[in-house]
């Protein structure tokens, strides 16, 4: 494995390297039971629809510029100031200069989420005290670490604008790694973490139809994360129903928690800062825009109808939720019932709209 790092990502201002320190209780299964025929076909289906990065068009040209670009010729320039209501207009080139740095804000944390997954799960494979889940563990490893190596490559070699690691998300890795519950990882990683980043590919992909070589690679991802998240679930249904009242409330502490450090996040102020514009202008208008707002919620279509299935959806949580409008999942299938995305209806009649208007005249957008 070798590629040219024309753009090596930036180190985040704590230095290049995370410690995180944490005990952990390494359990061997000399049962072997493979009992769980859940998570025996999970295992069966990773390593059957395993891929490698070389089976990707790497020579394909990335040129998000001339793809924007293409897209206000069209336009949609005019039609980014009018769904978007900036804090005020902005030029093609400043509209230009926005959309790909909040691309590449997305794909750097992708990145950064991934490499969390890749120590996460490979932590659940020494703690989780079954055999067959170790194996789909052991699996997922394999997957995280090729996540990364694609996601690293197509920053590094192909974007040319990368965003080191958000402090928020740092900070819920940590946490992560540094609880010694295995449960708790899996809640972590494979519930909220790999919930949300599951429907921000989706997203992604559609956000970024014309590029053909990122949707092959959020494809391949997502079907991927797919599994992982239905790994989770599959393996939490067994212990949370047993959770004692204590053991409940820290667990929902921790939902509220890493709620907040997602959400956090996706405010995306590394990309107004770097811009140069005003964060105390231009964060709110991520807060409160629609568009912005649909995209929040849309990423926890999936984790909330997992919590729900995982009995973690408490009035605790629901409290939380229903001021966030993130209620509006909870009847939604989760991921054990049908792995895919479906994002808001306001949000597709926004994006409906914007490509109504970019189709030439006399052609219907499909």
């Amino acid at each position: 494995m070798h590629y040219p790092q024309h753009n090596p990502l930036p180190i985040p201002a704590s230095g290049e390297l995370q410690k995180v320190k944490g005990t952990i209780e390494a359990v061997f299964d000399w049962h072997y039971e493979l009992k769980r025929t859940k998570l025996l076909e999970l295992y069966e289906k990773g390593k059957a629809n395993s891929w490698n990065a070389t089976d990707l068009a790497w020579d394909t040209e990335v040129d998000i510029e001339k793809m924007v670009t293409q897209r206000q010729l069209m336009g949609g320039g005019g039609m980014i100031n009018q769904l978007l209501a900036p804090p005020r207009p902005l030029s093609d080139r400043e509209a230009l200069t926005l959309n790909l740095n909040m691309n590449a804000f997305m794909l750097s944390q992708f990145l950064h989420g991934e490499q969390g997954a890749l120590l996460a799960t490979a932590k659940i494979v020494e703690t989780v005290p079954w055999a067959e889940a170790k194996f789909y563990a052991a699996n997922q490893v394999a997957d995280e670490a090729r996540h990364v190596e694609v996601y690293h490559r197509y920053l590094t070699e192909k974007l040319g604008v990368s965003y080191e690691v958000h402090p928020s998300l740092a900070l819920l890795l940590g946490d992560i790694m540094a609880d010694s519950r295995w449960d708790v990882t899996y809640l972590g990683m494979q519930i909220m973490v790999e919930g949300l980043a599951l429907a921000a590919f989706g997203l992604q992909k559609m956000m970024m139809a014309e590029e053909p070589l990122i949707v092959d690679i959020t494809t391949r991802i997502m079907a991927d994360e797919s599994r992982h998240v239905a790994f989770g679930v599959i393996s939490l249904e067994e212990v949370t129903k047993s959770y004692t009242a204590t053991e409940l409330r820290e667990r929902e502490d921790f939902v509220m928690e890493a709620t907040h450090l997602m959400r956090e996040r996706l405010l995306m102020q590394p990309v107004f800062e770097r811009l140069g514009w005003p964060a105390d202008v231009w964060v709110p208008w991520a807060q409160n825009t629609p568009f912005m707002k649909g995209f929040r919620q849309m990423l926890f279509s999936k984790i909330v109808p997992n919590l729900k299935r995982l009995g973690l959806l408490t009035p605790r949580v629901r409290e939380m939720y229903g001021k966030l409008d993130l209620l509006r999942f909870e009847h939604m299938k989760d991921s054990v019932e049908d792995p895919d995305v479906m994002p808001p209806q306001e949000l597709v009649q926004l994006l409906m709209q914007f490509l109504a208007n970019r189709a030439p005249a006399g052609v219907a957008a499909s």
